[in-house]
C-alpha cells in the first residue's frame, strides 16, 4: 500500500506544525521545502522529491507528477550530503518515534520542559525538534529562523543550535542546548551537548561521544563509522537502500577514545593526503582562526602532481592586513606536524556555507 507525499511550503510557526499533524493524521508523509531556495533550485528539488501535493499560504495544490511513498513513511527530508546533489531521505513513523524516545530519555525531558525550534525546518536539525515534540506531546515553540532576541524571550528550556547561533545567546537561559552542524567551540558551556548524526539518522544519535539508547556504533578496519539503529532511514527517495544488514556506512572516519567515547575525525572526503601523510582540516582551521588578520578560514586539499594534494587554506581576511603564507605556515608548525601546514593560501571574500553554517568544501575552487 502507498500514501501521498505532501510538501509543506510554510514559514516556521504554528501553521507548519498544524499542517504536519494533518498530513500525518491523513496517513500521508511530509516533505518540508526550503523556502530560501531561488526559483530554479526550488523547481529542481520539487522535481526530484516529486510530492503529489504542496501546501503553502494560498492553500493546498495538487501536482500531477507526484510519486507515492509507502504506508508508514512519515517524512522525506532533502539532503545534499558531501556531493551537493540533493537526495531525499525517507524516514518512517517508527524511526521518528524511536529518535524522539532516545533523545527524550537521554535528556530526561519532563513535563516542565519546552522545546524551541529555530533552525531551518527543511533540515533534520530543525525538523527533528518539531517531530520529537509532536510525538512525545512536549510543549513546543517554533520560530521562522534564528533571531537571538526572540530565542532569549521564548521561555524554552530545550533548544537545538549551531555554533554560530550559540555565540549570540546566553546559554544559561536553557536547561540543555543540543549543539550540532559542525565542531563544537572549545569554550562550549557545560549545558551544551554535542551531537553527532545526519539526515539519514533522523537527527543526532551520539551525544557527547556516547551513543543514544538502541544505537549501535562500529568502526570498520578502514576507520569508517557505521551505525545501526531503529531511527535510521528506510531508503532514499529514488528507492535505493544504503543499509547492509541494517548497518549504515556514514562516510565519516572516527575512533574510540580511551574513555569509551566516539571521536569523529571528519568526512572521509575531507581527509587530505599530502606526501603520504593524513591531514584533517579541523585542527588546522582551529590554529588559523587565532592568527591575526584571519576572519574566517577553511582548509581543503587541492590536487598536485608531486604531493598528491596540497594543504590549501582559504582565508577571509579580517581588516586590511591579511596574513601571508609564511605566517600561516609558521603558526601551524608551532602546534601541529609540519606536513599539516598549508602550502597554498587563497584569500577570498566569503566561504561557501550550507544553510546550517557548515563550510561546503565541495564548492571551494582551486585558484
Amino acid at each position: 500500500m502507498t500514501s501521498a507525499l505532501v510538501a509543506i511550503d510554510l514559514p516556521g510557526g504554528p501553521a507548519f506544525v498544524e499542517t504536519l499533524q494533518r498530513i500525518w493524521d491523513g496517513g500521508d508523509a511530509a516533505f518540508p521545502v526550503d523556502r530560501r531556495l531561488p526559483g530554479p533550485a526550488r523547481a529542481r528539488l520539487l522535481t526530484a522529491m516529486a510530492p503529489g501535493r504542496i501546501v503553502n499560504e494560498s492553500g493546498s495544490h495538487e501536482r500531477g507528477d507526484g510519486r507515492p511513498v509507502e504506508l508508514g513513511d512519515a517524512l522525506v527530508v532533502a539532503t545534499s550530503g558531501s556531493s551537493g546533489e540533493p537526495k531525499g531521505v525517507v524516514l518512517t513513523h517508527d524511526a521518528v518515534a524511536a529518535s524522539a524516545r532516545a533523545t527524550n530519555d537521554r535528556l530526561a525531558v519532563g513535563h516542565s520542559d519546552r522545546w524551541l525550534a529555530c533552525l531551518p525546518l527543511s533540515h533534520v536539525g530543525g525538523l527533528s525538534v518539531v517531530t520529537r515534540a509532536v510525538v512525545s506531546g512536549t510543549p513546543l515553540t517554533v520560530h521562522d529562523g534564528f533571531d537571538a532576541a526572540a530565542v532569549m524571550a521564548s521561555g524554552a528550556t530545550l533548544v537545538s543550535l549551531v555554533a554560530t547561533a550559540l555565540r549570540r545567546v546566553d546559554p544559561a537561559a536553557f536547561r540543555t542546548i543540543l549543539l550540532g552542524g559542525g565542531p563544537a567551540p572549545p569554550d562550549r558551556p557545560p549545558n551544551a551537548v554535542t551531537t553527532y548524526g545526519m539526515t539519514e539518522t533522523g537527527s543526532g544519535v551520539v551525544y557527547d561521544g556516547l551513543p543514544l539508547g538502541s544505537v549501535e556504533v562500529r568502526i570498520d578496519p578502514a576507520g569508517e563509522i557505521h551505525l545501526r539503529a531503529p531511527m535510521l532511514l528506510r531508503c532514499y527517495r529514488d528507492g535505493t537502500v544504503p543499509l547492509v544488514e541494517g548497518w549504515f556506512a556514514t562516510g565519516d572516519l572516527g575512533r574510540w577514545l580511551d574513555d569509551g567515547r566516539l571521536h569523529v575525525e571528519g568526512r572521509r572526503a575531507d581527509l587530505i593526503i599530502t606526501g603520504g601523510e593524513n591531514v584533517w582540516p579541523a585542527p588546522v582551521e582551529d590554529v588559523l582562526r587565532r592568527v591575526p588578520g584571519v576572519g574566517d578560514v577553511a582548509v581543503t586539499g587541492t590536487p598536485d602532481p608531486e604531493w598528491g594534494q596540497l594543504v590549501t587554506a582559504y582565508v577571509v581576511p579580517a581588516g586590511t592586513d591579511p596574513p601571508t603564507l609564511d605566517v600561516v605556515r609558521a603558526a601551524v608548525k608551532q602546534e601541529l606536524p609540519a606536513w599539516c601546514s598549508p602550502r597554498r593560501l587563497v584569500l577570498v571574500d566569503t566561504l561557501p556555507r550550507t544553510n546550517l553554517g557548515k563550510v561546503a568544501r565541495h564548492r571551494l575552487r582551486n585558484p
